[in-house]
């Protein structure tokens, strides 16, 4: 039965379990239904589940040691953010499961989960308490987070709606920094800010760590990959093609995409020289014109 379970962190043993994992879309709408539509819409079926499906990850399984942070590496659109929204739990399986031992700290998308309608003041608090810090924390760590994040107070109390993408992503990482949860799940913020900030950024995420914290990461930066990640997981067609360490993942998936790139160049080559045929044998001239 397909299923995702969260517990406590363990003494020993993985802290993040994939069996036979597998998610299905449907082709018109491109997605898996969210948790929040499922509460809205309960179990009922989706009017608008018509249509072809297709799996975007299928039997993918693998398991995450405390204090490894993984890469996911491939290409856009092969399930990469799908895999680490189903270890969010944002996502429900079709197929298999995932145990995860330990508090998730997720930063899966630019606004971090944000409420656009809401202060700066207000999103650092609700989402701070959403993921289990206490208001006398909040309080205490407030400064120090509008301070990492590099929000002028006169934004502070200004609705998030008025941020900046670079200014929304700067705070929710500044927020999701200070839990102490054991887990982090990172989804291409690291791509957004100036120098600056990302290296404050890199140097959080070393300290995180260093304490042990697991972290899994996916980016199209391979300079991030290599600076943060012992493994790699190569997704590749909608399954786990490698798990290795992430030189060989990332080797892997530079040779393939050299190898669809040669093919492409080929099949444009050849598609030219057909047609060029094509126009000799219909009596055309080098111009398009017909030949004398």
């Amino acid at each position: 039965m397909a299923q995702t379970t969260y517990g406590a962190e363990g003494t020993g043993g993985p802290v993040i379990e994939a069996k036979g994992l597998g998610v299905k879309f449907a082709v018109n709408r491109r997605r898996k239904r969210s948790l929040r539509e499922m509460f809205i819409h309960g179990t009922k079926r989706d009017p608008n589940a018509e249509g072809d499906e297709f799996w975007p990850l299928r039997d993918v399984s693998f398991e995450v040691a405390r204090g490894d942070c993984v890469g996911i590496v491939g290409k856009n659109g092969t399930g990469k953010s799908t895999l680490l929204k189903l270890i969010a739990g944002v996502l429900m399986p079709d197929e298999g499961e995932v145990h995860v031992h330990g508090r998730v700290a997720p930063l899966l998308e630019l606004r971090a989960g944000f409420n656009d309608n809401l202060t700066g003041r207000e999103n650092v608090y609700l989402v701070g308490s959403l993921h289990g810090m206490s208001e006398k924390e909040i309080d205490e760590r407030f400064e120090e987070i509008i301070d990492f994040a590099e929000i002028k107070s006169k934004f502070v109390d200004s609705p998030v709606r008025h941020y900046s993408s670079g200014m929304k992503v700067r705070l929710g990482f500044a927020l999701i920094s200070q839990l102490e949860h054991p887990i982090m799940l990172v989804d291409e913020v690291l791509a957004v800010g100036d120098k600056a900030f990302k290296r404050k950024c890199y140097e959080a995420i070393d300290r995180m760590l260093a304490n042990q914290r697991t972290m899994v990461l996916v980016s199209h930066s391979e300079n991030d990959l290599r600076r943060f990640c012992n493994r790699g997981l190569y997704i590749k067609g909608g399954g786990l093609a490698l798990d290795t360490d992430i030189e060989a993942a990332l080797d892997a998936y530079n040779e393939d995409t050299k190898a669809e790139i040669a093919e492409r160049k080929k099949r444009e080559a050849e598609k030219k020289k057909r047609e060029a045929d094509q126009k000799r044998e219909d009596g055309e001239g080098p111009n398009g014109g017909r030949a004398a």
